[in-house]
Formats: C-alpha cells, structure tokens, sequence
C-alpha cells in the first residue's frame, strides 16, 4: 500500500506516497466536487443540494481507501493529523477558499450507539485538528444524530436518501451564519445534504463541505 518510511516528514508520508494518492484535482462542479468543466453540474442544477459547495482532498481509490479503512476501523488515530494538515495545505490555505468567512465547522454526527461501538468519531478527529491548526470554531453538540441508521455503504442511491431522510437535529440557533461540515468520505453526499438542509432549517446561511475523499463514478 504505503512504503512506511520514516521519512514522512510534517504529514506522516513520503513524497512518493503523497504523490500516489488520488489526488482530487480534475476539474469539477464547485458544488457537489464531481467532475464537470468547473462549472455547476447538471445534476446540481437540476435537484440543487442543500450545500452550497464542497472541497474535497482525494478521490476514493487506492491507496487512500485502504489508509481511510485503516483509519476508520483498525483505531489509527494517528492518521487524522495525516489528514488535517493536508486538507490545510492543499485546500484551506487557497486563494479561493477564505476560511475567514467560516463561523463555525460541524463533524459529521454519529449515532451514539455507533460512536459507543466504533470509540471514536473519524470526523470529528480530523475536524478538530482543522480547527485547532486554523483557529476556527468547532461545534460539535449542536447537531445530532438521532436514529440509528444502516451504514450508507451498503444501500443503493434511493434507499440512501430514505435511510437518512430526518435523522439529524438541531437545536441551536443558527441564525446567518457560515458553516463548514467535516467527513471522511463523501459517496453520494445524501447524509451531508440532509445534514445541510437541517443547518439551513436551523438558520444557516451557507453551508459546504470539506471531505477528504469525493467518490467519483468509474468512466463507462
């Protein structure tokens, strides 16, 4: 997979490592990070999301599923500051993403009884790490998650949407402000668009996400 190098230098991984992962670069649709002509997809014009935009790291493909993977199941919490610093470098630090205008970065909630099962929440490593690194404010106990839902992998796109559909709440008044949503892997993007749309409920004016690997569909 990864060489393992001791040289990893400030992101935990080699020069050749870095330069092998899928890095998300191709041009895409600034709202939903699919590929496109860097103009809004038709996709998004047609059913526009309740995010308004996404900046995502990685596509999900190999190696950087199996470091995902890795991370999410095998407890290799140390990867979550791999993660954060290159989402920092390569995203945050743009001239075309001003983090100034961020009021507020959200995790992706997870259902207790998952965080209970899992003992960590993944998103909520990276994002604090990004928020500590950019001196922006994390929230996360405003929104949860509030039905215990079959993971979203394992469901076709339609059961996806009725899967999540109302399982997220929030209590907080959100009233104007800029919100940044935090998660690992962005597949369909239903659970951040039904996140999305209950923050906008809740008052927030803008809404993107920040995922650290967008799942592209393989070319016919």
């Amino acid at each position: 997979m990864l060489c393992a190098s001791h040289k990893g230098g400030d992101h935990g991984l080699c020069d050749c490592c870095l330069q092998s992962l899928p890095w998300h670069t191709a041009p895409q649709c600034p709202q939903c990070g699919l590929l496109s002509d860097s103009l809004i997809c038709g996709g998004c014009l047609r059913s526009p999301p309740s995010f308004d935009s996404t900046h995502a790291l990685f596509s999900y493909g190999y190696p950087l599923d199996r470091l995902l993977q890795h991370y999410k199941y095998q407890e290799s919490l140390h990867l979550a500051d791999t993660f954060a610093s290159l989402f920092m470098n390569r995203l945050l630090e743009s001239a075309q993403n001003k983090t100034s205008s961020i009021d507020l970065v959200m995790p992706m909630p997870m259902h207790h009884e998952r965080l209970k099962q899992r003992g960590f929440n993944q998103a909520l490593e990276i994002a604090r790490l990004i928020c500590k690194n950019a001196q922006l404010k994390l929230d996360y106990t405003s929104c949860q998650r509030t039905r215990m839902t079959p993971p979203q992998a394992s469901l076709p796109l339609k059961e996806r949407i009725k899967n999540i559909r109302g399982v997220f709440q929030c209590r907080q008044n959100l009233q104007g402000l800029n919100i940044a949503l935090v998660d690992d892997v962005m597949t369909t993007g239903a659970s951040l668009n039904e996140l999305a749309k209950t923050l906008k409920q809740a008052g927030a004016v803008h809404v993107e996400c920040w995922v650290i690997a967008r799942t592209l569909p393989k070319p016919n």
